[in-house]
């Protein structure tokens, strides 16, 4: 039987060798590698035709289609949580999530999350998400801030999936880095893949294609203010990335280092508090409303904790100067 979202893809040659359930995991937003794997166990992903297992390698030229399976009901409850709505209409709701609000439940822990604020807030979510990510079209780490859409109807989840798949959707983040870049902008194109050693960490070099855009909005003492813009959505893409160059994210325990994860920049050490959470903030996303095909661009504030240790470096920055002396 059909399914509620049909896909079909082209293997490319820099797909080479991924397993199926990756590569649907990659292509369809919102789609984990464990929910893709199902789908391939279930018969419902196929290449070229046939059913295959969802470690099955690909090759360039092969087509792989998709039917997402009609939604069950959602087993997520609706809970009474205090959320910030910056937009919504008939076919989503855009919301400014909070730092350590975790996204959509879990086995185990169906409770406390976006999700069931979501269908406290707004009762008729998609549930192609399924039981316990309904509507759910794009994440955000746990740690991270910022602007993130949800689909309330299935015809709408399947546009934004599809434009999310098609990279027209624009989403750019600030981070407050270590370091200070040397230039004003850069690229960095480098592939993300899981860690070979640890599975919960994320790691440059292997993987799949991923392109990072940054420029500097503000210069410190021995600290920077970065735009970011993503034309890929990898796994913790952006914090990988700027570990690579050398700028990781301030708070970031995983890929800041042993040294650095734990500690903020020597300039505002003991003046102000530390965090206790990378600061990346997703800013703005630009993408086009479903029903009216026009383009919403959102932007969410910033953070008090952000904004705190901003002002910190800041302050930090210009006492250097004084006297016409650089003060360390």
């Amino acid at each position: 039987m059909p399914g509620v979202a049909d896909y079909r893809f082209l293997v490319s040659q820099g797909d080479m060798g991924l397993r199926l359930d990756s590569f649907l995991s990659a292509k369809i937003d919102g789609l984990s590698r464990s929910q893709a794997a199902r789908l391939v166990r279930q018969g419902h992903a196929l290449v070229d035709g046939s059913p295959k297992k969802p470690s099955h390698q690909l090759a360039p030229g092969q087509a792989v289609t998709a039917s997402l399976p009609k939604p069950e009901p959602c087993q997520a409850l609706p809970e009474a949580l205090e959320i910030d709505i910056l937009y919504q209409d008939s076919d989503l709701v855009v919301v400014n999530k909070p730092p350590g609000l975790v996204v959509h439940p879990a086995p185990g822990h169906i409770s406390g999350t976006l999700v069931n604020a979501l269908l406290h807030h707004c009762r008729d979510l998609s549930g192609v998400g399924g039981l316990l990510r309904p509507g759910i079209v794009h994440r955000l780490d746990k740690d991270t801030s910022g602007v993130l859409v949800a689909a309330k109807n299935d015809a709408a989840h399947q546009a934004l999936s599809g434009q999310f798949a098609a990279r027209t959707v624009e989403k750019t983040y600030l981070a407050l880095v270590f370091g200070v870049p040397e230039k004003d902008s850069g690229i960095v194109d480098m592939p993300v893949g899981r860690h070979p050693d640890q599975r919960k960490k994320m790691a440059a070099g292997k993987g799949r294609q991923a392109l990072t855009l940054w420029r500097v909005a503000r210069r410190f003492a021995d600290a920077a203010l970065l735009e970011i813009d993503i034309h890929t959505g990898r796994t913790h893409q952006i914090r990988v990335h700027l570990a690579a160059l050398g700028h990781p994210v301030i708070g970031d325990s995983v890929y800041a280092g042993k040294k650095r994860g734990k500690k903020l920049p020597d300039s505002v050490a003991g003046k102000t508090p530390f965090p206790g959470r990378q600061m990346l903030h997703a800013f703005r996303l630009s993408l086009i409303l479903p029903a009216s095909g026009k383009r919403l661009v959102i932007e969410a504030p910033v953070p008090q904790d952000m904004q705190i240790l901003t002002q910190a470096l800041e302050k930090a920055a210009e006492n250097r100067w004084e006297g016409g002396k650089i003060h360390v």
